[in-house]
């Protein structure tokens, strides 16, 4: 999957937390949500000279990424719950961060069927 469809699959599923995201779909939408957050912080200082437009990037992109993230955990055979998890300070985070460098389980788990062949996690 690359950075264009991972983008696309986020705002097409933004209420879907259902299903599975692969290891590429979460990171490109990762860095897509990162890239937009330094744009749009960029143009809200040097062309405006205040906080505008970057609070209403971040603010479109919740849903969809709570929801990539929810998908992410059921790719690894966790329930969306574990989001919690990242509510401790510091470790939740940083376990969570390890946990998706991680392939997703081959083959259909309890969340639903596998969407990229074995190779393409």
């Amino acid at each position: 999957m690359g950075f264009g469809d991972a983008v696309k699959l986020g705002f097409a599923n933004y209420v879907n937390f259902s299903g599975r995201a692969s290891r590429s779909e979460y990171w490109y939408w990762s860095l897509f949500g990162l890239i937009g957050v330094l744009a749009t912080d960029l143009i809200d200082n040097v062309m405006i000279g205040r906080l505008f437009i970057a609070p209403i990037f971040v603010l479109a992109l919740i849903l969809p990424s709570f929801s990539v993230t929810v998908r992410r955990f059921h790719d690894l055979d966790r329930s969306g719950w574990w989001i919690l998890l990242a509510l401790i300070p510091m470790v939740g985070h940083i376990i969570v961060a390890i946990w998706f460098c991680f392939k997703g389980t081959d083959g259909p788990n309890r969340f639903g069927e596998d969407r990229l062949p074995a190779g393409g996690r």
